[in-house]
């Protein structure tokens, strides 16, 4: 029984790990992605050693399945909450609404207006609007209140050069480095 609850408890750290490993890996922070895959292998060998001591103990095996299971859960939990990456968020307008950019900007968002056409050769306007993810939603709230009819698309860039942004790209990037430094 100790030895199932041993491997369930390894599972709900393993699986994290490789779920915020995953995460760093595909942002190209791969310092990180290297510690967390470091705590990773050494957790994956002791709970795996345990279950394979003893394959017959299907206590143990059930423990590592439920553990990873819910280990998904969890990581998945994790990555929302630490929301690593930017997001560039695409508005469609119907009229120009200077409100809902100084709003945008005033709040630190990099904004970016376009005029197009429409279809029918209707005025457009477009903002571009970079943000942290973790603030997506802030942003899509406020969009959302000053313009309710809206086209909202958002994806997540893969690279960022010169411009507004990496200006706080810096100062992002040291601040999470000793936040892992002070763990590892």
């Amino acid at each position: 029984m100790i030895n199932a609850l041993t491997i369930f408890i390894l599972q709900l750290i393993y699986v994290p790990l490789l779920t915020l490993r995953t995460t760093f890996v595909v942002k190209g922070k791969k310092a990180q992605a290297s510690i967390f895959a470091f705590l990773e292998a050494i957790i994956y060998i002791v709970s795996l050693g345990i279950v394979f001591s003893d394959l017959s103990n299907f206590l143990n095996i059930g423990a590592y399945i439920l553990g990873y299971g819910i280990g998904i859960y969890i990581g998945g939990i994790i990555e929302e909450k630490l929301a690593i990456g930017y997001r560039t968020i695409h508005v469609n307008l119907t009229s120009y609404n200077q409100e809902l950019i100084d709003k945008l900007r005033s709040l630190n968002f990099g904004v970016t207006t376009y005029t197009g056409e429409g279809i029918n050769k209707e005025k457009r306007y477009r903002l571009e609007i970079v943000s942290h993810r973790i603030r997506e939603s802030e942003a899509i709230s406020i969009i959302q209140t000053l313009e309710k009819n809206a086209f909202i698309v958002s994806y997540e860039p893969t690279q960022f050069k010169g411009g507004y942004i990496t200006k706080h790209l810096k100062n992002f990037n040291n601040i999470l480095n000793n936040i892992l430094l002070k763990f590892f």
